[in-house]
């Protein structure tokens, strides 16, 4: 039996976790989701407990898609990260002032009005996971408490459109045009001020990424949330009824397409 559950886990699909906010809006900590293992082939990363050595080797290779969110292992740790991809293969990606610029164009960036995220009792690194958005605490006319920060709708060019929260200035808004390598992956976070991605240095100068991710280092995609907890759960098991977020099962991980989007490549 748990042979036959290890060998689910490593070939079809996983249950995880959201540990921290870098990809708020679209992930919430506490969230539960499926993480499909098979939509761009097998390789080291797809064994349970990362048992296996690091290799570039894949089974039934297939790149991802344009805002798919992925499962990466960033090098020289031992721990999954759950990020967007927005560049791919041979795409020359830099960033200007916050803004993506894909192939010589600016990924187009539209304002929305602000998400509204409840406040929560979710810690991340002994302080409140959304403390950063401190300064956009509202208080809701029935007595409840939610942050609404600075929204915006970021399309990319297959037509993912999602939203992301960009709310202040930081050295990560801004890098040199760079050419994605073959069979290799640019990752961001939704939470563009609080992420950890290929845009941060990796171990041992940083947390982040390092850069473009190999596709080997894709353990799979996000499918679809199952269940989330807001923070409050105790040994009492009235708690985790009254933790639930129930508006939040079954919610679809898969970028909305737009049409009339242009398709990607060099130029």
């Amino acid at each position: 039996m748990l042979l036959g559950v290890l060998a689910f886990h490593s070939l079809i699909a996983k249950p995880f976790y959201i540990p921290s906010a870098s990809m708020v809006p679209n992930l919430l900590v506490g969230d539960r989701l499926v993480v499909s293992k098979y939509p761009y082939g097998w390789s080291w990363v797809s064994a349970s407990f990362h048992i296996l050595p690091r290799g570039t080797w894949r089974i039934a290779p297939e790149t991802p898609a344009y805002g798919d969110i992925v499962i990466a292992v960033p090098p020289d740790r031992d721990e999954d990260y759950i990020k967007r991809v927005v560049g791919l293969p041979g795409d020359r990606i830099a960033m200007v002032n916050g803004q993506i610029v894909l192939n010589g164009k600016p990924v187009p960036q539209e304002v929305e009005p602000p998400v509204r995220i409840p406040v929560d009792s979710q810690i991340c690194d002994g302080r409140p996971c959304l403390d950063s958005f401190s300064q956009y605490l509202v208080r809701l006319p029935d007595g409840r408490e939610a942050y609404e920060p600075p929204t915006y709708r970021e399309t990319l060019p297959n037509g993912a459109s999602y939203l992301i929260i960009d709310h202040e200035q930081q050295p990560l808004d801004n890098f040199d045009e760079i050419v994605i390598p073959e069979d290799s992956v640019f990752l961001m976070g939704d939470n563009r001020d609080h992420s950890a991605d290929s845009r941060a240095p990796a171990a041992p100068f940083g947390n982040g990424l390092g850069g473009p991710v190999p596709i080997a280092d894709i353990g799979g995609r996000a499918e679809f949330i199952t269940f989330s907890l807001d923070g409050r759960t105790t040994w009492n098991p009235l708690s985790w009824i009254k933790s639930l977020r129930p508006e939040r099962a079954w919610h679809s991980l898969r970028p909305q397409l737009r049409e009339g989007a242009a398709g990607h490549g060099a130029d």
